[in-house]
C-alpha cells in the first residue's frame, strides 16, 4: 500500500489569527503565535531553529507541521561602483534577480515581482525570458530582507528605498505586490516608510486607476520612453491596448485621488526618439499631470538597434522640459559591468 505523503504548509501563508488558532487547538497560549509572527516578519527568520525564545518542543511542533519557503541568494556579484546583484533561487528552483544600489545618501533595493515578463518590450533583456509565474508576497519580502541584511553587512548603513523595477510588471501581480508592501511597511514587519517605495509600471491604465481607488501610499513611476503612440507601440506592445490617451486619463485620475506626483522614466535612443518632435510630445504629456522626468542612461543588451542617444540630444530634452518647469534629471546607470542596470536583468548566470 502506498504511503500518503502530506506536504507541509508554508507558515507564511497563514494570517496571525490562523496561527493563534493552531496553537490554541493544541492547548498552547494564543500569544505564542505573536512570537512566531515576529520571528517571521520583523526578524525575517529563515528557519524555526532561529526562534530561540520558543521551547524546543514548540519548534519541533512547527517543524512537524510547517515549512518556511525562504528564498536563497545563490550568487552575489559586486560591481566596481558598489552595486550588488543577487541571483535568487525560489523554493521551486526558479530564479529571479534583485539588486542593491548604493549612493552617498541612500541604499536602494531593486526587486522583482515576476519570474520573467510577458510584455515583450523590445529594449529589455528580461522580456526575452517568458513569464513563468508571479512571485508570492513572501518571495518579494525576502528579496528586500536579504538586501537590508547586505546593506548593513557591506556598507554599515540601513536600507532606505525600495523600487519595483526588477524583473516583471508589478501591476500584473498587484495583489501579491501590495501584500508584500504591507508586510514591509508594517510596524510588525520591516517598518519601512511607504513614501520610500516606488512601483514602476509600463502603464496599465485600469490598474493605475485601481491603485488610486485603493489609496496606496507608495510612489508611482511610469516607463514611458515615447509620448507618440506610433513610436511607443513600436518598442512597447502594451501601448496597443493601453495607448497614451488612456494612460494619460489614468494618471490624471491617480493624481486627483492621491495628490502624488508621477515620475516618468525615459530613455532616449539614437534614431528612435531623439528628435525635437519627441521632446515636445513628452513635454505635452508631462503637462497632463504634476510630474518629473528621469532621463535614464541606456544599458545595451546586445549590438542591436537600441543605442544611447548623444549628450547633445539629452541636453536638448533637458532644455525643452526645464524651460517649462518640468523637474528633469539625467540618471546614470549603476552596475552595468555585472548586467545589473535597468533592463539588463536576464538570469545570464
Amino acid at each position: 500500500m502506498t504511503e500518503l505523503v502530506v506536504s507541509k504548509r508554508d507558515i507564511r501563508k497563514l494570517k496571525l489569527e490562523e496561527l493563534k488558532a493552531f496553537f490554541v487547538e493544541r492547548g498552547d497560549k494564543a500569544f505564542r503565535a505573536q512570537q512566531v509572527y515576529e520571528w517571521l516578519w520583523m526578524k525575517s527568520a529563515k528557519s524555526f531553529d532561529q526562534m530561540t525564545n520558543l521551547s524546543l518542543e514548540t519548534r519541533e511542533l512547527l517543524k512537524a507541521n510547517f515549512v518556511i519557503n525562504h528564498i536563497k541568494v545563490d550568487t552575489m556579484q559586486r560591481s566596481a561602483d558598489g552595486t550588488i546583484k543577487n541571483a535568487v533561487t525560489l523554493h521551486d528552483g526558479l530564479v529571479v534577480e534583485s539588486v542593491l544600489i548604493p549612493t552617498e545618501k541612500r541604499i536602494t533595493a531593486c526587486v522583482s515581482s515576476q519570474v520573467g515578463c510577458s510584455l515583450a518590450c523590445a529594449f529589455c533583456a528580461t522580456a526575452r525570458l517568458k513569464r513563468q509565474r508571479n512571485l508570492s508576497p513572501d518571495e518579494i519580502y525576502d528579496q528586500v530582507a536579504a538586501i537590508k541584511e547586505q546593506a548593513e553587512l557591506f556598507f554599515g548603513r540601513p536600507l532606505t528605498n525600495i523600487v519595483f523595477m526588477g524583473m516583471g510588471e508589478p501591476l500584473l501581480n498587484y495583489a501579491n505586490v501590495t501584500a508584500a508592501i504591507e508586510k514591509i511597511t508594517s510596524q510588525k514587519g520591516l517598518n519601512m516608510a511607504s513614501r520610500r517605495i516606488t512601483v514602476s509600471t509600463v502603464g496599465i491604465a485600469k490598474m493605475i486607476k485601481k491603485m488610486a481607488d485603493d489609496q496606496v501610499k507608495f510612489n508611482l513611476a511610469v516607463s514611458l520612453h515615447a509620448a507618440l503612440n506610433e513610436t511607443r507601440s513600436s518598442i512597447m506592445p502594451i501601448n496597443d491596448t493601453n495607448p497614451l490617451e488612456d494612460l494619460g486619463d489614468a494618471l490624471e485620475y491617480w493624481y486627483q485621488k492621491t495628490k502624488s506626483k508621477v515620475t516618468f522614466e525615459y530613455v532616449v535612443w539614437k534614431g528612435i526618439n531623439d528628435t525635437p518632435e519627441h521632446a515636445q510630445a513628452l513635454l505635452k504629456f508631462c503637462k497632463r499631470v504634476p510630474s518629473k522626468v528621469n532621463l535614464i542612461e541606456y544599458n545595451p543588451i546586445d549590438e542591436g538597434e537600441f543605442q544611447q542617444a548623444s549628450d547633445e540630444v539629452l541636453a536638448m530634452y533637458m532644455d525643452v522640459l526645464e524651460k517649462q518647469g518640468i523637474t528633469t534629471r539625467i540618471r546614470k546607470s549603476r552596475g552595468k559591468d555585472i548586467d545589473a542596470a535597468c533592463g539588463q536583468l536576464a538570469n545570464k548566470s
